[in-house]
């Protein structure tokens, strides 16, 4: 990826986490930068320089408000919260806010869900203290997980004979909301314990046991520094990055520093190919 590219991802980013920013900001939601966008924060003072995308995280009733209310605010303008529910053809988890001024192809990520630049938006859920109901947690999220991809077709490279599929139809579209449903409940089946304290993105990439939050984590929140504006983290960064990416101040190889996901991009009437 050029560097004028990327330049260009980070400044529709930027005003995608800004108008993010005012949603939770008119409704009184907390958040709190995850992964890279934690860590950029931290070592770059804003985007991790070859990154590509940005992730916030919620606790869930919030979260849930957030997808409630949002659309309406959102509805005169270029910004689209896409969900499970909003966008029928869409099979992650957890939502997006998407810059509708823009079309994406994505790495390995091949289906009929609308594309644009986004802002990843995940849930925080409690998990059970038991490490055998962890497991259990987490294979049926998997699970059903892959029947949604399935049935959404969702395909790691393009096929040619994709193009001459049908749509799907309407029972097709809500065995797959059926599924979506019984996900939704397994991630938030222990959220009501109050003896539980310890919460997680239970759609994140890392392995389980890395992105975990107390719940003083998720409360005790500062403004750091982030391009020319300011983002929420969790007061106690450094355990929670440490935890995930050991020596977090030090850079990878040059060979690992990539992009993780936007391989074609469109906006104002031009193509880039990243």
């Amino acid at each position: 990826m050029t560097d004028s590219v990327i330049n260009l991802i980070h400044e529709v980013e930027l005003n995608i986490f800004k108008q993010f920013r005012q949603l939770t900001s008119t409704l009184n939601i907390n958040y709190i930068a995850l992964g890279g966008t934690l860590l950029g924060a931290i070592r770059h003072q804003g985007f991790i320089p070859w990154d590509d995308d940005m992730d916030v995280g919620i606790p869930r009733e919030d979260y849930e408000r957030l997808l409630d209310l949002a659309p309406n605010i959102l509805k005169n303008t270029h910004y689209f919260l896409q969900t499970p529910w909003s966008d029928s053809n869409y099979a992650l988890s957890y939502a997006k806010l998407l810059d509708r001024n823009t079309f994406i192809e994505e790495r390995n990520n091949v289906n009929n869900a609308r594309k644009g630049i986004f802002l990843d938006i995940f849930p925080l859920d409690k998990i059970p203290a038991s490490k055998e109901r962890q497991r259990r947690q987490i294979l049926d999220l998997r699970r059903l997980d892959s029947r949604i991809y399935l049935k959404l077709r969702y395909n790691i490279i393009d096929n040619p004979i994709r193009k001459f599929q049908n749509p799907l139809s309407p029972e097709q579209l809500q065995t797959a909301w059926e599924y979506k449903r019984q996900r939704q409940d397994t991630m938030t089946q222990f959220n009501k314990r109050p003896n539980l304290t310890v919460y997680k993105n239970l759609a994140s990439q890392y392995a389980y046991d890395k992105e975990l939050f107390t719940e003083d984590q998720l409360t005790n929140l500062i403004d750091l520094p982030f391009a020319d504006t300011t983002i929420v983290a969790p007061a106690d960064y450094d355990e929670i990055l440490t935890n995930i990416y050991g020596d977090y101040m030090t850079l990878p190889p040059e060979n690992a520093r990539t992009e993780k996901h936007i391989t074609r991009l469109i906006m104002d009437n031009q193509e880039f190919m990243v």
